[in-house]
């Protein structure tokens, strides 16, 4: 799931509109740049809204910062808000089989683990059945209507959904219902919602994380990279219950023989050195421009050709 190729649009944040920018989508349809054409030495970087960052300009993100310090090596952003890992086993199995891809680099946010099972609600195509741990699937193509693509074109329609969140129903009910307190019915949560809303388990962290990490591509002589974010103490959202699944990632994945890039070092010695944000805004946790360079210095790094002295 991207946008269409070469989509031109803006894209604001908040009932104000703040921080607007305008965008074009590249040929597959990824908002980048940078057209993405068969290359081994490109190098993939897969993620969710951690990766896409529409909130900061090109130059400010971390594909671009990365392949300014690599100087000879393009990097591909493929990047899908509201997405999680099987999405990027996906991502990455379309850059080896059609760009030739041998390098990948993967964002994992504190989230992923749980948004991984379906229901979420941030599933492009694959997920993990929350009690079988099966793969299935919750995508499937649904054809518009004449009017629903007319809105999709709407300025005002878009502010009003995806800004005001304004729901028709809601409205219908308040008009034509007469409903009282003692009438209203307390909305209901399904068994399946609790099992996605709740903290993830022990058991159930353990099979998400090992079927993405067998899902991954297997090239001799290519490079796999995690990075998983980490928490920063003056994000009021935290929640210190996902830190046994990083952990727990963190382990799986050298396990099985993966490069851990652990960002909670280098984001905590950035913090007490200068005491500034590594946030977007104080109502948007994403990454900053200063992190996302603190994070291209360390995969330039790790991507480094390591010398042999003789």
């Amino acid at each position: 799931m991207t946008y269409p190729a070469h989509h031109q649009f803006v894209m604001a944040t908040g009932w104000n509109l703040s921080n607007a920018h305008l965008y074009r989508t590249n040929n597959y349809g990824f908002l980048t740049h940078l057209d993405f054409l068969p290359n081994p030495k490109a190098i993939a970087l897969i993620g969710d809204s951690y990766v896409e960052s529409n909130m900061l300009v090109e130059d400010d993100r971390l594909n671009k910062q990365l392949e300014d310090k690599l100087k000879n090596r393009p990097v591909y952003a493929l990047g899908g808000p509201g997405s999680s890992l099987m999405d990027y086993s996906e991502r990455a199995r379309f850059a080896q089989e059609h760009l030739g891809i041998r390098d990948f680099v993967f964002i994992i946010e504190l989230g992923d683990v749980r948004q991984t099972l379906c229901g979420s609600g941030n599933i492009h195509g694959p997920c993990i059945d929350p009690v079988t741990f099966s793969l299935r699937s919750e995508t499937k193509i649904i054809k518009l209507s004449l009017a629903k693509k007319i809105l999709r074109q709407s300025a005002l329609a878009q502010y009003l959904f995806s800004q005001l969140r304004f729901k028709p129903e809601e409205l219908q009910k308040k008009l034509f219902e007469n409903t009282t307190p003692e009438k209203t019915k307390i909305p209901t949560t399904s068994s399946h919602q609790l099992k996605v809303q709740e903290d993830v388990r022990p058991i159930v962290a353990d099979h998400v994380i090992s079927a993405f990490l067998s899902s991954l591509p297997k090239i001799k002589g290519g490079r796999l990279i995690l990075v998983l974010d980490s928490y920063r103490d003056y994000l009021t959202d935290t929640n210190p219950t996902q830190t046994p699944v990083r952990d727990r990632f963190i382990q799986l994945a050298q396990q099985a023989g993966i490069e851990v890039i652990d960002p909670n070092p280098i984001f905590n010695a950035f913090s007490h050195k200068t005491g500034l944000s590594l946030s977007v805004s104080p109502t948007d946790g994403h990454w900053n421009r200063l992190a996302h360079g603190l994070i291209a210095n360390a995969i330039a790094n790790q991507l480094a050709p390591i010398k042999i002295n003789h």
